[in-house]
């Protein structure tokens, strides 16, 4: 065996284990050999094989030998693990379907030439709704070497044309805070010098951006964040990304509702049940967003208060039952 050929020879046994084996798929010492010597030109005697596996038990790697082969036992992501990594690329909808098949095929290989087999749904990822944005992955570099920087940064904001294409809004300035996911969205927190507030801005629909020169406002200098980001208030009492203030909001609810409160609010609301059919539930959230939200279960939720909401509510009501009465 030639020198170069020895001193690789445990670091190939390994990866051959990683690529080939788990505990389905047990392989021999000569398949070892042989796989050694067509993907590596690597002769080798079954002595060495046995001995180099030896020497990787030893040093801590997770291999079992049976009398039916030796494979490699535990991984650093196991299977179920790979699939839900999988399943989250190919459910996002902020990366676009190059990079998802890019990024799926990088997990695939964690899991080994047999775990490919039981992902065949990978390849339908150009069918999932993805965003066009090529830029997406650029945007979070330089947005986190900003943030490290204590920068600001400008940038593009895009809207959805007719053509379902990104057709440039507005030109954006200001200071960048932390990047959040939020109802499959992934959202920029920013102070945005244009409307000298602390904002979110969807990550997909940005395009052009620039570190600038100028230091970044502190966060703490934000009415609202003077002790950081409250980041179970923005999980919880902002169903929509808006960012006013949020208040106390009463409803009067479907007893079917409890669950979908849960599923949008966590823990973070009080139930009082009124008789079989209905309860009170009372939510800390962003009164604008919360009148789509109500809009949305309109017929299982009634605002109790603010009145402001309420008012709010019916007008929008009236407006869209205008439209359909004007026929």
């Amino acid at each position: 065996m030639a020198l170069e050929a020895k001193k690789t020879l445990i670091m190939r046994i390994y990866q051959i284990l990683d690529e080939y084996s788990d505990d389905e798929h047990p392989l021999t010492q000569q398949n070892i050999i042989d796989i050694l010597e067509r993907d590596y030109d690597i002769p080798c005697e079954r002595k060495a094989v046995g001995r180099n596996v030896s020497y990787l038990k030893e040093m801590g790697f997770d291999i079992e030998s049976t009398a039916n082969g030796t494979y490699l036992a535990s991984r650093k992501l196991e299977n179920a693990e790979l699939r839900l990594l999988i399943d989250s690329v190919l459910s996002s909808r902020n990366v676009n379907s190059i990079h998802s098949e890019q990024l799926i095929n990088k997990l695939i290989a964690l899991g080994g030439r047999n775990f490919k087999s039981h992902v065949k749904h990978v390849y339908s990822v150009k069918d999932w709704d993805k965003s066009d944005n090529k830029a997406f992955f650029y945007n979070i570099d330089v947005i986190d070497e900003a943030i490290e920087q204590g920068k600001k940064i400008s940038f593009n904001y895009n809207k959805i044309g007719l053509d379902k294409k990104l057709h440039v809004s507005k030109p954006h300035v200001g200071s960048p805070y932390q990047m959040l996911l939020h109802n499959q969205r992934y959202y920029l927190m920013m102070f945005d010098e244009m409307f000298d507030e602390v904002g979110f801005y969807r990550m997909d629909k940005i395009t052009d951006i620039k570190v600038l020169d100028d230091d970044a406002k502190p966060l703490r200098e934000n009415v609202g964040f003077e002790k950081g980001i409250d980041y179970k208030r923005i999980a919880t009492s902002l169903p929509y990304m808006y960012n006013d203030a949020p208040v106390a909001i009463t409803l009067k609810c479907w007893i079917g509702m409890a669950d979908t409160l849960y599923d949008w609010f966590g823990t973070n609301f009080t139930a009082k049940k009124l008789d079989d059919k209905y309860f009170v539930a009372t939510i800390v959230a962003s009164e604008k967003a919360m009148l789509y939200w109500v809009l949305q279960y309109n017929r299982n939720v009634e605002v109790l208060s603010p009145l402001s909401l309420r008012e709010n509510v019916v007008a929008k009501l009236k407006k869209t039952l205008a439209l359909y009465e004007n026929d």
